[in-house]
């Protein structure tokens, strides 16, 4: 099998393993909103926010992960979910800086994934196994 056509499943299976992170995370912001509200203010210095607010900010998140799963509008819904990671994984930097306290050491998985997020993004024009626009993306 020739390289070019082992790239789109090596994207897909990328595709598929950030999203599936990605869900978890939007879970939980219906399932424990409280948590979310908690890790807003820890890593994101945003305090006040109540419940309501966070099941906005799921559904929104939802939207747009489900149509970075399926490949609709690739330029925006990979650019968000590598937007939305790179926060994630930039304001984590205490967790970096003592990365012996438990459990630290769990916050150096987001660099890996940081990097799948980006190739997704870098590579989204060859990215066409099972999404809806097969079309080349600018």
């Amino acid at each position: 099998m020739r390289a070019s056509n082992r790239i789109p499943l090596v994207l897909f299976l990328l595709r598929l393993s950030v999203f599936i992170v990605m869900l978890m995370w939007t879970i939980d912001k219906f399932v424990r909103p409280e948590h979310a509200a908690a890790v807003y203010e820890n890593f994101y210095f945003i305090s006040g926010l109540g419940n309501s607010i966070f099941i906005i900010i799921g559904a929104i998140q939802l939207v747009i992960i489900i149509s970075f799963l399926i490949g609709w509008k690739k330029r925006f819904t990979y650019g968000s979910v590598l937007v939305f990671h790179g926060g994630s994984t930039l304001s984590s930097y205490k967790q970096y800086i003592s990365p012996f306290n438990d459990p630290n050491l769990l916050f150096f998985a987001a660099w890996p994934m940081l990097a799948a997020c980006f190739a997704l993004y870098y590579l989204r024009d060859l990215d066409t196994l099972f999404v809806i626009d097969r079309r080349s993306v600018i």
